[in-house]
């Protein structure tokens, strides 16, 4: 698939998916005319990077994880610095989760105590 098909499947823009090569996270070969072409793999691992990125992770600690997202947990072994951020990270998404959990909660009261 080309750059653009990629984008649109991963809900990213062309601009990122070329960032994201740049970065050494994703690869494409070139078609006959130069146009990138990425595999239907291509697909999962930019869905993962952005959900990292998305938790606050940087191009170095996503870079770290995809290997064992992809599933080789043998690739390269997060360092204790990584893995040190990682559970920073997951403890901030525990909080949130917690934070929108309790609202939900605090509004669905409310909308039950104004049923008819």
């Amino acid at each position: 698939m080309r750059i653009g098909q990629l984008a649109a499947r991963t809900g990213t823009t062309a601009r990122a998916v070329r960032h994201y090569e740049q970065a050494g996270l994703i690869d494409a070969r070139r078609a006959d005319n130069g146009y990138r072409v990425y595999g239907e793999e291509a697909v999962v691992r930019v869905r993962n990077i952005r959900a990292l990125l998305a938790v606050g992770l940087t191009l170095d600690d996503v870079r770290a994880f995809l290997p064992c997202l992809d599933g080789d947990v043998t690739g390269h072994r997060p360092t204790d610095r990584t893995l040190a951020v990682a559970r920073d990270r997951l403890a901030v998404l525990d909080r949130r989760i917690a934070e929108q959990t309790a609202l939900r909660d605090r509004l669905a009261a409310a909308l039950a105590a104004h049923r008819p």
